[in-house]
């Protein structure tokens, strides 16, 4: 089935089966192989993206449910050249170490800062949760998230 969407700003269509998720179609299709793939079953959140501005995991969302729909993923978010606010936050306050979680980090971060005016800092704890992270021990993600939120540098 053929499926149009605006995918990073930009309008894409793609041919797809109804039983393929968004995941795979974004890293097999689409090449865009920012969107990491873990645990395929919703538990990890480093799939994550964004659908009409709201967090999905996106080994969760079968291709036809984002028909006529805006979908963001880290290849979207800033490029080496001008890092997003986030992005650097992150660097700078050492919230990434293997980097493997950190696209759905970061697309997490993104939603709350655009959702939430003046996240407190367990505010951003428990929104942050829904991403496993096996190396930070969470602390610097918490930083550069409340820095970036105390800056108001979102988007």
């Amino acid at each position: 089935m053929k499926i149009s969407l605006a995918l990073n700003g930009e309008s894409v269509d793609v041919e797809a089966e109804p039983r393929e998720s968004l995941l795979d179609v974004l890293r097999d299709q689409l090449g865009l192989t920012g969107t990491h793939a873990s645990c395929e079953q919703g538990s990890c959140g480093v799939c994550t993206v964004l659908l009409d501005g709201q967090s999905v995991m996106s080994c969760l969302v079968f291709v036809p449910q984002v028909e006529g729909r805006t979908v963001r993923t880290i290849e979207g978010v800033g490029h080496p050249e001008a890092l997003h606010p986030l992005q650097a936050a992150l660097s700078e306050y050492h919230g990434l170490q293997c980097g493997f979680c950190t696209p759905g980090v970061v697309m997490s971060a993104l939603e709350l800062l655009d959702t939430v005016e003046k996240p407190s800092r367990v505010d951003i704890e428990r929104w942050m949760s829904g991403v496993l992270c096996r190396c930070t021990g969470y602390s610097g993600i918490v930083d550069a998230v409340n820095a970036v939120a105390a800056e108001g540098a979102a988007t």
